[in-house]
């Protein structure tokens, strides 16, 4: 199967993830516990990975992670 995407990242959030992370003070392994609480089960390297734009997310993970950073999508989606 052919890849769409025509850059280097995956994703376009994963900065925002980490930005979000950082600054609600929140390491990457605490952030996969908080997720793995709402029956998503995203590893640490798998956060690691999308941060870095390395791995695509789905919308229920970045649904799950915005509610556990309590940011919005369009910050995430760099939209506000």
């Amino acid at each position: 199967m052919k890849r769409i995407i025509d850059t280097e990242n995956i994703n376009i959030i994963g900065p925002k993830i980490k930005e979000a992370r950082v600054e609600a003070g929140m390491s990457q392994k605490e952030l996969s516990e908080k997720l793995e609480l709402m029956a998503v089960y995203t590893c640490r390297g798998s956060i690691s990975r999308i941060e870095n734009g390395k791995r695509a997310i789905t919308d229920i993970e970045i649904d799950a992670i915005s509610k556990i950073l309590n940011v919005s999508l369009d910050f995430l989606f760099g939209r506000e």
